[in-house]
């Protein structure tokens, strides 16, 4: 009879196998970093059945198959398998030193708040591709996410299992393609930001200039109108920005107001994320005025006194004397508009006409609007975009053909019946 290792069966067994007393398999191996590991199983082959009361899934020989096929491939399924996702994004995070920090607190913040009690628990070998789509579609359905959170999800994630896959831990990224077929399937497009026409820009400006409990927000929305500027760039400029001699502003920094690893949301100083945003911007005689309004009126009112990460002398501040944020700004604009339509629905309603109604916006749509107005009197792409500090030429482009196809069709207009064309 065969020297050879047989099971109860009397089936020869491989070099690796045995069979404990038990009854169960162990298969005997050595990792890609040499050390010695064991995986069981009560069946040898997938025909085998597994003793009364016993539960198993996988054969011996299966899993056999799986581990040479990933020591082939020198991917250490076996650290995989006891790795969670979470402790996974814990050592990426930290690798991470290129982030911002208030991109690195965002990605946390959004990390943990959706990922981290749910997908986060799996160990990062079990996740497919399925799970992903599954956990998408959950944020999507249930939890009510929009395209933008979706993006900031998959940002995160894509390259949390990009980097697993370099690591040797998994085989294939289990989110590639996730987003794609995503938006494919719910036709899911980020909602395009359109500008405020001119009429709608008149109506907003006048009912603020000439609102006793709004006139406040002048300044600010002025400078916003007039410079084309991010809110975070507006809220955050100092008086020492400001060149009144030469009529410019300096954009170097930013303000924001974000939720931190405390759970609280605190201000912070944060440059530009691109070169770009660094820039000059020349300042039109109704921004200067109206800055010059303002800190005349600070002189006899006070001074924002806020320092924030060793800035000071923030021009804008709320009514308490603390500086701006844009959820201040935006719940102002929210205001605003739900008053002026209610007035223009009642005047139009007495007048017998239909009510030109001011649209839901934000903030940001008042860098767009300025965007917009200076590409219909502006034809230098490149002059619009150091203005606007636009990294991408294209963002520029985009604006400017949406901007001037208007302007297209009234020039053609004003062209019917002046030329002889047939």
């Amino acid at each position: 009879m065969s020297d050879k290792k047989r099971d109860h069966k009397g089936r020869i067994l491989r070099t690796g196998e045995r069979q404990r007393e038990d009854g169960r398999y162990e298969y005997r191996y050595r990792d890609i970093k040499g050390e010695t590991r064991s995986v069981y199983s009560w069946k040898l082959v997938d025909t085998d059945k597994a003793p009364a009361g016993k539960i198993c899934t996988e054969s011996l020989r299966e899993m056999e198959k799986k581990i040479q096929r990933d020591l082939e491939d020198s991917v250490n399924t076996y650290t995989a398998t006891r790795t969670t996702l979470n402790s996974f994004f814990d050592s990426y995070i930290e690798t991470k030193y290129e982030l911002k920090q208030s991109t690195r607190t965002n990605y946390k913040y959004m990390y943990k708040k959706y990922v981290s009690e749910s997908l986060g628990l799996r160990d990062i070998a079990s996740i497919r591709y399925s799970d992903i789509k599954k956990f998408y579609i959950h944020l999507i359905k249930d939890v009510g996410f929009k395209p933008n959170s979706m993006e900031i999800i998959n940002t995160i994630l894509h390259p949390i299992f990009t980097t697993a896959v370099r690591d040797g831990l998994i085989r294939m990224n289990p989110s590639d393609g996730v987003m794609a077929e995503i938006k494919k399937s719910h036709d899911w497009e980020k909602p395009k930001r359109h500008a405020l026409t001119e009429a709608q820009q008149t109506a907003f400006v006048d009912y603020v200039a000439n609102h006793k409990q709004y006139s406040h927000w002048l300044p600010v929305l002025t400078v916003l109108l007039g410079t084309g500027c991010r809110v975070g760039e507006v809220v955050g400029l100092r008086w020492e920005d400001c060149d009144f001699e030469n009529n410019t502003i300096s954009v170097n920094h930013n303000l924001i107001y974000r939720i931190q690893d405390s759970g609280k949301c605190e201000f912070h100083i944060t440059t530009p994320k691109t070169k770009s945003g660094i820039r000059m911007v020349p300042m039109l005689s109704e921004v200067k005025k109206a800055l010059e309004e303002e800190r005349e009126r600070q002189s006899q009112t006070g001074f924002n006194q806020t320092e924030i990460d060793g800035y000071s002398g923030f021009i804008f501040q709320n009514r308490y004397g603390e500086c701006m944020s844009s959820y201040g700004i935006n719940r102002a604009i929210d205001r605003i508009c739900r008053d002026y339509n209610a007035e223009e629905t009642e005047r139009a309603k007495s007048e017998n006409r239909d009510p030109e109604l001011l649209p839901h916006f934000s903030v940001h749509n008042l860098r767009h609007t300025f965007c917009t107005r200076f590409c219909e009197n502006e034809t230098n792409l490149k002059i619009i975009q150091e203005i606007m500090g636009h990294a991408d030429i294209s963002t520029t482009m985009n604006v400017y053909n949406e901007a001037t196809r208007e302007k297209k069709m009234e020039s053609f207009a004003n062209l019917e019946g002046k030329i002889k064309i047939s």
